[in-house]
């Protein structure tokens, strides 16, 4: 399922870059050129490659993982509701992120 989300913004970073050499857009995007040569090639960028990648492209991060754009009228409903998550939520939602996260750049060690 990466791998399908992945294509679309692979499509799009090299469209976007056109003859441009992998070096001078390594630097404008503010990564290595061996990171984004990997990432052309089809690996899995880090969160922050991720997202510094998709700001480039001008693309929304979520798009690109396949996330239907959020009804934020309902988003709001929801809050006014209740102030804030509870302590537990969040440190289970920081857990989620990081567990992903290394899960990510194990698959990236491959």
């Amino acid at each position: 399922m990466a791998d399908i989300l992945l294509d679309g913004l692979i499509a799009k970073l090299r469209q976007k870059r056109g003859a441009a050499g992998i070096r001078q857009i390594a630097s404008e995007i503010g990564i290595s050129p061996a990171t984004l040569s990997r990432v052309e090639r089809g690996n899995l960028p880090d969160l922050e490659t991720f997202k510094r990648i998709c700001n480039w492209v001008g693309v929304n991060p979520g798009e690109v993982l396949g996330f239907q754009p959020a009804n934020t009228s309902v988003v709001r409903v929801h809050f006014k509701k209740e102030s804030s998550i509870s302590e537990t939520t969040a440190k289970a939602l920081a857990n989620l992120i990081l567990q992903a996260q290394q899960e990510m750049l194990r698959e990236e060690e491959i």
